[in-house]
């Protein structure tokens, strides 16, 4: 799911960006092509920029991107135009407008794209953490593989654990819950000595109790604080 938001990411950024060629004067055939090519300097942007610790490096880094930007739309409009217009695929050639070999617009469509694609990630990231993850465990001496964004809450009863899905099936184990706190990670919280909740399938309906679908789970009050933040970030 996180690879097609990435994906969905960059159609629409292209399709923006064409639009707005289009302004100056370029076919829509023409636009798309241009938009294509800020895609990899804005990914190289993106990608070599936190590696880049010192501040000049961050400048060559910026000014190597930003020829490479410019390189490119000179070959496209002087050197592949003349292939494609041969055809009339593209329409009549056009040369390249002032404003695309203006580094402060290029540097500001680079950063656009290459931050918004950083934050999109970072919130995919977020949203869909658990859903690709998966767990194996033993139940009553099987070995068993479950899906994490599935798992409802885990339960501890002195020596047994139950593992609670979302569709009511529960399993049997030996794990000790402290031990699925650190297996399972971000994405669950512990509200109590005995209950770890799937924050996503989880919603808070009083200081002392959090809900699981129906089932309504005690509150410690040594968990009590951690609780209050989860639920209202």
């Amino acid at each position: 799911m996180k690879a097609v938001g990435r994906i969905a990411y960059w159609l629409v950024a292209v399709a923006l960006l064409a639009a707005i060629l289009i302004s100056l004067d370029y076919t829509p055939v023409q636009a798309l092509l241009v938009s294509l090519l800020f895609c990899p300097c804005a990914l190289a942007l993106e990608f070599f920029m936190p590696k880049a610790r010192k501040p000049m490096e961050k400048i060559y880094l910026s000014l190597a991107v930003l020829a490479s930007i410019v390189l490119m739309l000179l070959v496209l409009h002087y050197c592949v135009w003349y292939e494609l217009t041969s055809d009339g695929f593209v329409g009549d050639r056009k040369d390249i407008p002032p404003m695309l070999i203006n580094p402060a617009f290029l540097g500001l469509i680079l950063t656009a794209l290459s931050i918004g694609d950083y934050y999109w990630a970072k919130w995919l990231s977020k949203r869909f953490k658990a859903q690709d993850r998966t767990v194996t465990f033993f139940s009553d001496r099987q070995k068993t593989t479950v899906s994490v964004a599935d798992i409802a809450y885990i339960e501890s009863n002195d020596t047994e654990v139950r593992l609670v899905m979302l569709n009511g099936e529960s399993y049997r184990n030996k794990t000790g819950i402290s031990q699925w706190e650190n297996l399972l990670g971000d994405g669950f919280l512990r509200i109590h000595r005995s209950y770890l909740v799937n924050t996503a399938a989880a919603r808070q309906v009083s200081p002392d109790t959090v809900a699981v679908g129906d089932v309504h789970l005690p509150v410690s009050r040594k968990y009590k604080d951690a609780v209050q933040s989860a639920f209202t970030e």
